[in-house]
């Protein structure tokens, strides 16, 4: 059993204390994610987890010497990482960024073409049955975000390039920096986008005419053009204010009644890839048994006394 967060404690924490704290690394939990009895479970190679405040899991890319190009540990990890996060009843919302200069330079292209040339196979059916393996691995890597019921909230800076973009794609909410710049890299290379980038960027930004235009030129879009065509939501001076600006978010999250946020986050993207009708007949069928929750009850009375939800101490999931 857990005991309910005292979210009033969290939520006032000042806001120079949680960035000083979030830049400061935890020995004990950097590299793994943490049970729930507070032991580490999985140490990590290319990740580093800490939690910077109460129901706050923060995840980040720590390959800073290599700029956080993604090797193939990291497509394993990822998918250990969240799948531990996804039932950790401590957090409630993640933050995902990266160590270093910069976000992500993409696909480790040394780490790619080695593995491709160790697939196993002695004829081309044998081969291409392993290389459908090896991309569907590749993309669990960024779907696990997604089936992730906590909300994810990608923090970028500096350059996103390739699988950077995949990644973020995947995330709930997107803010940047201003020297933020994102790149669909992969026709540079010698091949279409394989593990997220085509089937989510056009539903993240709704203009298939720019999906296109990004992923047959290569070209870099930057921060002032992310926020103007909705990759991102908000963009921030530096990287220092954006994981202030992210916390503060987060904060806001974790404050809620998990039961209305991961309900929330799995509906949205359920309607995402439904028909409103299929996408209301889900949302009935999911509420038929969320709305029996104590949580509407305490919002609820919360609310008529005028209390904010950050001061309701629900329980954890």
């Amino acid at each position: 059993t857990h005991s309910p967060m005292n979210q009033k404690t969290r939520v006032r924490i000042p806001l120079t204390a949680i960035v000083s704290l979030s830049m400061t690394l935890n020995p004990k939990l950097t590299g793994s994610v943490m049970s729930s009895a507070g032991g580490s479970t999985t140490r990590f190679t290319t990740l580093s987890v800490t939690r910077p405040a109460d129901g706050i899991t923060h995840v980040e890319l720590n390959r800073p010497d290599k700029s956080n190009a993604m090797i193939r540990a990291f497509w394993s990890e990822m998918v250990d990482c969240f799948n531990q996060i996804a039932v950790d009843p401590r957090c409630r919302v993640v933050i995902f960024s990266g160590a270093g200069k910069l976000f992500s330079t993409g696909i480790d292209l040394m780490d790619l073409t080695s593995d491709i040339r160790q697939l196993a196979g002695d004829d081309v059916a044998r081969v291409s049955w392993n290389l459908r393996r090896f991309i569907t691995m590749g993309q669990e890597t960024f779907s696990v975000i997604e089936k992730c019921p906590k909300p994810v909230i990608a923090a970028v800076h500096g350059a996103c390039i390739g699988e950077g973009v995949d990644l973020i794609t995947a995330c709930d909410i997107r803010l940047c920096t201003q020297d933020a710049w994102f790149q669909v890299k992969e026709v540079d290379i010698g091949l279409a986008a394989d593990v997220g980038t085509l089937q989510r960027l056009p539903r993240v930004i709704g203009s298939r005419s720019l999906v296109s235009e990004l992923a047959l030129t290569a070209r870099k879009m930057f921060s002032d053009e992310a926020k103007s065509c909705g990759l991102v939501s908000k963009v921030f001076a530096d990287k220092e204010a954006m994981m202030a600006g992210a916390l503060e978010m987060a904060s806001e999250i974790a404050g809620r009644s998990p039961v209305a946020v991961q309900g929330t986050k799995i509906n949205l993207i359920y309607s995402r890839d439904h028909s409103v009708p299929d996408s209301l007949d889900y949302m009935a069928t999911w509420n038929m048994s969320m709305l029996q929750t104590h949580d509407v009850l305490k919002s609820a009375q919360a609310a008529m006394e005028k209390k904010s939800p950050a001061d309701v101490p629900f329980s954890n999931m």
